[in-house]
């Protein structure tokens, strides 16, 4: 089916004066922040928050997040916030966090997949901080995607892949970190590690004095499942270029295009273009993508989480 979608500059402030208009009338769209870009819906419209999960054909038992213009927010959508729950927000937010909290009662249960609690973060994106302050209101914003597939970092990939169901994308650039939030259980004692991202267990611990320990318990926030952020071609991980070098010739000996990507040498690089280059990947009709694993430090631990995810998507 042909796009529909148009990209709105983010930089016009009509431009995001139309977006609202759109959120505020149960509209769907795409919006940036420094993570991934998000599938967004007012917060406050159940028919809007049930058309994200339509358009991404994602299970309505897998719990959205919350993203507020900022920290003054927090208490209009949680309840019994812990003192670690906020020495995280003022820490860490705006920024790559999101933190589980116990709901209030304005929060609708088809943000939280039925549960009592809901996640929230607060975005550092200026021109989604902008959007959010004008529409006064809180938005749900999954990676704007199909579930289970690779995240978006540049509005033409919200629009290759959602293009045909959602009408509008605003446009923010590149996104400066490329993978999505660490998310910290703050109802739980101590508070646990949901999913790694850009904020560090060990960085949480060095900053705030706060101990952040492995997730236990049932999946309960986007991103626990075994299997997520695949593309087409199938990931194979290796620990070095060397070892990379030989699975490629075995693969290639069986007639499969195989293409090595080691970015290990700058990290930050690595994860600002770990899902772009799988995109390409699949564009340039490669079988089977050979990805040297990241070192286990800062957003490596993260790096690898997401690429441990897509290989085994693969996986019978």
């Amino acid at each position: 089916m042909p796009s529909k979608a148009r990209i709105l500059d983010g930089n016009s402030e009509s431009e995001i004066d139309e977006c609202v208009e759109m959120l505020r009338a149960g509209s769907v769209i795409g919006i940036p922040t420094e993570t991934v870009y998000g599938l967004a819906a007012i917060a406050t419209n159940s028919s809007a928050i049930n058309l994200v999960f339509t358009i991404k054909e994602r299970p309505t038992s897998h719990p959205l997040i919350l993203h507020i213009a900022d920290v003054s927010m927090l208490d209009d959508w949680a309840t019994n916030i812990s003192s670690e729950a906020r020495a995280l927000c003022k820490k860490f937010w705006p920024g790559p966090l999101t933190l589980i909290l116990h709901k209030s009662d304005k929060v609708l249960t088809e943000v939280t997949g039925g549960r009592d609690t809901v996640a929230i973060r607060c975005p550092n994106h200026s021109v989604t901080t902008k959007l959010l302050k004008k529409l006064n209101d809180a938005v749900v914003a999954p990676s704007a995607n199909k579930f289970g597939k690779v995240s978006p970092t540049t509005a033409k990939h919200v629009v290759n892949d959602l293009g045909s169901d959602i009408s509008i994308v605003l446009d923010g650039g590149d996104c400066s970190i490329g993978l999505e939030s660490t998310i910290i259980d703050c109802t739980t004692t101590p508070p646990q590690l949901l999913r790694t991202g850009a904020i560090t267990a060990e960085q949480i611990l060095r900053e705030c004095n706060i101990t952040v320990v492995s997730a236990s318990g049932e999946s309960r926030a986007p991103g626990m499942l075994e299997k997520h952020y695949a593309p087409v071609c199938r990931v194979v991980l290796v620990s070095s270029s060397q070892e990379g070098l030989i699975e490629a010739q075995r693969y290639v000996a069986d007639g499969f295009k195989v293409r090595l990507l080691d970015l290990t040498e700058d990290l930050d690089m690595f994860a600002r273009l770990l899902y772009s280059s799988l995109r390409t990947a699949d564009k340039d009709g490669i079988n089977v993508a050979i990805v040297v694993r990241a070192p286990m430090k800062g957003i490596g631990f993260a790096i690898n989480e997401r690429l441990e995810k897509a290989a085994n998507s693969f996986l019978k």
